[in-house]
């Protein structure tokens, strides 16, 4: 929420604080301490408490930071989970409050003057002249919720943490042979050939008899089983019905619209080409050429640019790093040529090549989204306390059928699933888009035993009591005898399609040309363009891609197709080692390493803070914060 409002008020250093936190403390993690600490505390750094409160705050603007970079695409609980937000929330919660005490320590403070000056030169805070707005920094601390003394508390404590992490970080730069090491390995390019042999008129598979079925039979027996099955109830809150049951009226729908008309407009974009220069002769003197040019691209091109190189594409104002850039782009007119420009990081020339105007929104066109928007926010809310009124319900021993009823929630008995959600007659065991994350719990809980709620894909809950258990059982020879022989000839199949894969690498080894073998085998020889370690060029797979960058020029092998169902034989025809690297892939290159090694840095100094300082985590009140539905009652030290 403080990041969003603060803008272009720190240095790229500070910019780039919050990422190199967030995979800092994602490598690193936390201690491998969990206790209990005592119900409202979630974890504790020396004298300093993070609060199940706080935790949860922080998770949910992780996901809203994660859902507008998504484009407004909501994670699931089970992807926030997989892509490690719980524990980046944490660890970022932890890492923030070790600074914080590390600083303190240090006995480092920001004056009030200090601080308001800061708050003064915040582009966030500012009019149309570039002046502070009282009027907007009261606007957007309304809009987000957050008192000025709070705001003003915790600005001084990020301005702090910046400042002795930007010390900290200052001299952290990647060395020469890093770079060059790097450079080479990513741009190397090799030149591929490879074909695949008609394998359909190459092997031909005997028909298996009897023996052969058994002894396949006998050493697959696994793939030949009739599933387990339950027999479960399971009680249902999902998203949708929470939204259905939150009507949100046209009145609130049109505040909320005039309340953020501005954010629904449509910014304008340019098609922007800026060429970068070494300092600001060489661009003058571009310039003089390029003004002149009837056909810029051409003229370009002659300089030795690429367009691939200088296109940058179609972008808002907020989409360009630069602001000064973007301010000269913004300013001209189509298939205007800026002169000069010193920006940011380098001398430019900028020309706009197309303009998509901006438009405003209207009430009409935008009402179906912020209706849905609000719903959203309600649902989110009115989710957890279903949620806690469930558990409260079945802490006190009613069932989940009396509970559906009681809170009108859906109640479903399913007399059968097997682990894929399907009945033993392969029908769905229940017709609802969560079905498969019914019988996961189905087959997580067991019978007699009150499980604890599962995370459903939409955010939402189903709680599954288990009533039976239908064991799994080997299907007879007799049953299965067709699946059998089918799954005899393709095994025999693959084994003989290696073994020839083989062969024929071995051939090629021994001096035979490509050509006469992709003749005798029916086959059609393909040549990628030069590719690096990271293309995918087509007909080829990446595993296939990555094993030749394992081979000498010359070198052969083979390599599984796509779908696994045949093999593809390659040889390395040409290898070009990486050219010299550019000054903007050097500095790219050694931007993104310094980001690695400022990452390695800071991730040690947490460490070592929550070493020094001590670390405990309340592993049940973690639970609470996620809305696992924790019922016992935690130890207290």
């Amino acid at each position: 929420m403080l990041d969003a409002m603060r803008r272009g008020a720190v240095n790229w250093l500070a910019k780039i604080l919050l990422g190199l936190l967030i995979v800092a403390f994602a490598l690193w993690g936390v201690a491998d301490v969990f206790r209990n600490y005592g119900r409202g505390t979630l974890a504790r750094l020396g004298n300093t408490e993070i609060s199940v409160d706080e935790y949860r705050q922080a998770y949910q603007e992780e996901m809203a930071s994660i859902t507008r970079r998504l484009g407004g695409r909501r994670l699931t609980a089970e992807q926030a989970k997989m892509l490690g937000v719980e524990q980046r929330t944490l660890s970022r919660l932890i890492g923030t409050a070790a600074i914080d005490s590390h600083a303190r320590e240090l006995r480092l403070a920001l004056s009030d003057k200090g601080i308001a000056e800061i708050i003064r030169t915040d582009p966030a805070f500012q009019d149309a002249t570039g002046r502070f707005s009282g009027d907007t920094f009261r606007s957007l601390l309304r809009q987000n919720g957050i008192s000025e003394a709070r705001y003003l508390a915790s600005r001084c404590k990020e301005e702090v943490r910046d400042q002795l992490t930007d010390t900290l970080l200052a001299g952290v730069s990647p060395p020469q042979l890093l770079i060059d090491l790097l450079h080479r390995h990513r741009e190397e390019t090799r030149v591929i050939e490879f074909f695949t042999p008609d394998y359909d008129k190459l092997i031909k598979i005997a028909e298996p008899d009897e023996t052969r079925l058994r002894e396949f039979y006998d050493q697959s027996k696994r793939q030949f089983m009739t599933p387990e099955l339950r027999k479960v109830n399971a009680l249902l809150l999902t998203r949708a019905d929470v939204k259905a049951r939150l009507p949100v009226s046209e009145e609130e729908t049109k505040a909320a619209y005039e309340q953020d008309k501005e954010k629904f407009n449509i910014a304008e974009k340019r098609r922007v080409l800026q060429l970068s220069f070494p300092d600001k002769a060489a661009a003058e003197k571009a310039y003089a050429e390029l003004a002149k040019a009837p056909k810029f691209v051409e003229a370009a091109t002659k300089l030795g640019l690429k367009e691939s190189d200088i296109d940058l594409g179609v972008l808002a104002r907020k989409d360009m790093i630069d602001a000064k850039v973007a301010d000269v782009a913004f300013g001209l007119k189509k298939d205007e040529l800026s002169k000069p420009v010193e920006g940011q990081f380098k001398v430019v020339l900028v020309r706009v090549s197309d303009i998509v105007p901006g438009k405003q929104r209207t009430y009409e066109e935008v009402k179906n989204e912020i209706r849905d928007r609000l719903a959203e926010e309600r649902a989110s809310q009115e989710i957890q306390t279903l949620h806690e009124k469930v558990e409260s319900e079945r802490s006190a021993g009613k069932s989940l059928k009396e509970i559906g009823e009681s809170l009108k929630l859906p109640f479903n008995e399913i007399a059968e699933t097997d682990r894929a959600g399907k009945t033993g007659a392969g029908k769905p065991a229940i017709e609802h888009a969560e079905a498969a994350k019914v019988a996961e719990a189905a087959f997580a809980g067991a019978t007699g035993i009150e499980a604890e709620a599962t995370d459903l894909g939409d955010g939402g809950y189903v709680w599954v009591d288990v009533l039976g258990i239908t064991p799994e059982k080997q299907k007879s020879f007799e049953e299965v005898k067709d699946e059998v022989k089918a799954g005899a000839v393709e095994a025999d199949r693959r084994k003989e399609i290696t073994a020839l894969a083989s062969k024929l690498v071995e051939r090629l080894a021994k001096g035979e040309t490509l050509e006469s073998l992709v003749k005798e085998t029916s086959a059609k020889l393909e040549k990628t363009p030069a590719v690096t370690r990271s293309t995918s060029p087509p007909g080829l797979p990446q595993n296939a891609v990555q094993q030749a960058f394992t081979l000498p020029k010359g070198g052969a092998t083979s390599a599984p197709t796509v779908d696994g169902k045949a093999r593809i034989i390659l040889r390395v025809a040409e290898i070009t080692p990486a050219p010299p690297p550019t000054a903007e892939q050097t500095e790219r290159l050694k931007n993104e390493l310094a980001r690695e090694l400022q990452s390695d840095v800071l991730g040690e100094y947490v460490a070592g803070l929550q070493t020094r300082y001590g670390l405990s985590v309340n592993d049940a009140a973690l639970k609470e914060a996620l809305g696992s539905g924790v019922r016992e009652q935690p130890e207290y030290e």
